[in-house]
Parts: C-alpha cells; sequence; structure tokens
C-alpha cells in the first residue's frame, strides 16, 4: 500500500494562534482560563488542553468574577464581547483576524445602510459571531436555492460575507445566484474564504485526482472545514471518511485499496496525520508514503498583548 499525503495539510495561522492564545494565558496566568466555547474544533486539541487547566464554556454565566476569558478562534456575537467587558474579565480575542475582517465588512456595510446576506452553515459559531456583530439587517443563505426566499427587492443596497471555512465551489453556486437576482450587490474587496481553506481544498482535488482509492480526512466532525474536505474528495469520485484519530479508521475501508490519500482540517495537529500513517503501515501493510507538492504557508498571525514572550519570561521569573 502507498500512502499520499496533500500539502498543505492541518493547522492554519490562526488556528495555531488561538491554541498558543491560550497556552500562553495558563503559563502566565496559571488554571482555570476559561474559554468562551471550543477554542478550534478538534476533540484532541480540546481535550488536551482541558487537561492543562482551559475550562470552555458556552455562556458567561458561568465565569466566574475576575477571571480570565479568552474568545474562540471562530470569534463571538458583539453581545457577548460587551457583556465581557462590562463584567471586567481579563480578556483575550483568539478570533482569527480573517474572521475580524469579516466582522469588519458588516459593521461598515450596515452603518453606509446596506442590509447584509451571509453565505454560511446555520449554527455554527463562526456564522453567528459574524450575523451578532448586528443587531438586524443581516440574513443567512445556504444554497442557491435559499436566494429566491430573500425578502429583499432590487433596489434596496445589499452586501454579502461567506464564513470563511465553506466550500469555495458551494459559495461560488450562491454568489452567482445572489449576483443573477441582485446585479448591484456589493461585494468584499478580498474573498473571504481564507487562504487555508483553499489551499486544503485545492490539495483535496489534487489528492484525489492522483489516482487514490480512498481518501482520510483527519478532523473533527464538529469542523466545519474538515467537513468540506471530506466532501470535495466525494465530488472528485473518490470515497472520503472524516476521522478523529487512528482509533476511529475502519479496516474494512481498505479491501482492496492500494493508494489512501491522507489530509487534515486546519484544526487538526500534524501528531493525528502520522497516528493514522503508523496504524496503516501496522494493519493494513502500507509501506511506501509520499508527500505531494503543494502550496507553501508562510502567514502568521502576532499574538494579542499580555501574552508576548517579555510577559511569559516575567512570569516565570515571578513565579521562579
Amino acid at each position: 500500500m502507498q500512502i499520499l499525503l496533500a500539502q498543505p495539510r492541518g493547522f492554519c495561522a490562526g488556528v495555531t494562534r488561538a491554541i498558543a492564545i491560550v497556552e500562553r494565558a495558563l503559563a502566565i496566568y496559571g488554571a482555570p482560563i476559561y474559554v468562551r466555547h471550543e477554542i478550534v474544533h478538534n476533540r484532541t486539541v480540546v481535550d488536551n488542553l482541558r487537561e492543562r487547566g482551559a475550562v470552555f464554556v458556552d455562556d458567561l454565566a458561568e465565569v466566574p468574577e475576575g477571571a480570565t476569558l479568552v474568545f474562540s478562534a471562530h470569534g463571538v456575537p458583539l453581545a457577548v464581547a460587551q457583556e465581557a467587558q462590562a463584567r471586567g474579565f481579563r480578556i483575550f480575542d483568539a478570533t482569527c483576524p480573517l474572521v475580524t475582517k469579516v466582522h469588519r465588512e458588516v459593521g461598515r456595510w450596515r452603518e453606509e445602510g446596506r442590509r447584509i446576506i451571509m453565505i454560511g452553515h446555520a449554527g455554527h459559531p463562526e456564522v453567528e459571531g459574524t450575523m451578532g456583530q448586528v443587531p438586524d439587517g443581516i440574513s443567512l443563505v445556504e444554497k442557491p436555492e435559499d436566494v429566491a426566499k430573500l425578502p429583499y427587492g432590487n433596489d434596496e443596497p445589499l452586501a454579502f460575507v461567506t464564513q470563511t471555512t465553506i466550500s469555495a465551489d458551494d459559495s461560488h453556486d450562491v454568489i452567482e445566484a445572489l449576483r443573477a437576482r441582485y446585479p448591484q450587490i456589493e461585494s468584499p474587496k478580498r474573498q473571504d474564504i481564507c487562504y487555508a481553506t483553499q489551499n486544503r481544498q485545492e490539495a483535496v482535488k489534487k489528492l484525489a485526482l492522483s489516482g487514490v482509492d480512498i481518501v482520510l480526512v483527519i478532523g473533527s466532525v464538529t469542523s466545519s472545514n474538515s467537513n468540506r474536505l471530506r466532501e470535495v474528495a466525494e465530488r472528485q469520485g473518490v470515497r472520503a471518511y472524516l476521522v478523529d484519530s487512528a482509533e476511529h479508521v475502519d479496516p474494512a475501508w481498505f479491501e482492496g485499496v492500494t493508494r489512501v490519500g491522507i489530509t487534515a482540517g486546519a484544526s487538526a495537529p500534524e501528531s493525528l496525520v502520522q497516528g493514522v500513517v503508523e496504524w496503516l503501515r501496522r494493519h493494513a501493510g502500507a509501506a511506501d508514503v509520499k508527500a505531494l507538492d503543494g502550496e507553501e504557508e508562510n502567514v502568521a498571525f502576532p499574538l494579542p498583548k499580555g501574552l508576548w514572550e517579555s510577559d511569559l519570561a516575567e512570569a516565570r521569573q515571578t513565579r521562579g
């Protein structure tokens, strides 16, 4: 059996930054550190941080006075941020800067009097956070058919934004439907789907077209971008499975399989990929592992003030 690894795969800059924020907060301010929602959608990452003293909550009522609070990478509604400020928490915002860009677009366009249409998946925390940046005037669409149901007239000032982790192909179809019905609709100057989402989807297309019999996507079921990677592979006609880790791999999948493709969602650590590779070596006779060529990513986002190296060094000196 041969294993082909997609490139790029796994952690993106926003996820790396979000995890580092929680780790630094724990190192500097000590446990517990409260996190509003899962910091990223990966069970292994969340369980690891929980063991080290992170407490994940969905309601600020669960956070005690004087606590240190981190907003997840998905962002939070404006009302949540305002409540946290009013209660005097020490706050670190781990919202991905690319999600923050969308938040700013929504706020600016609403101030201009435009009604906003968001393309995304209902119930996802990023969607809830983005739509919660304004008190009204924003609607959600998930598929092209939803556009016909929108209550807006052709003469109304409109704009659209997208969830950063959705499928580029899916969003394209919805955008085409929006522009067909509302030719004057305003669009972002730079598209909202993040570079990492696009790169990983293109890498999976390449992987699926390389002759693999099956694609394994390492990621949690709650991860939007991981689910989209599975869908992208399936659209290329290749069987694909989403698995959290090696323990969730089913040996029955590999009967008659000679080439396996592996990728990982943007919130899945590389250690989980290597765990699956090792499982395939031991249980499925995999002997050859090859990484495909792909887009090189050199993006990095800075940490918030209060979590810099100097803050960490000072904390260690104080404790030591």
